[in-house]
């Protein structure tokens, strides 16, 4: 029973480290949108395409007037939901 348990443990760590990226991936977007970074560095660039791809389910889910306001929580949106679901997951992962 020990060596499942050691597997699940590492499927649970391994769940709450893709989380946590994927997390990072989108807040490290917010920070250069909010910064003004320049969208032609390819850098700025694939962390923007990765973010958009990872909040394509939240980012037009609320509306607002404001730019920053909509980046921060269209693109926010997601990220908590990732380490939410994220950390829920690996933690029941972890209780097995």
């Amino acid at each position: 029973m020990r060596a499942s348990t050691r597997g699940s443990s590492s499927i649970a760590r391994a769940v709450a480290i893709v989380a946590d990226v994927m997390a990072f991936v989108i807040g490290a977007w917010i920070l250069l949108y909010l910064l003004d970074a320049n969208t032609g560095n390819s850098l700025v660039q694939f962390v923007h395409d990765a973010a958009s791809w990872l909040a394509s389910w939240s980012y037009d889910l609320f509306t607002f007037d404001r730019d920053w306001v909509q980046v921060v929580v269209g693109y926010g949106l997601a990220a908590v939901a990732y380490l939410f679901i994220g950390h829920t997951l690996a933690g029941w992962l972890a209780r097995r």
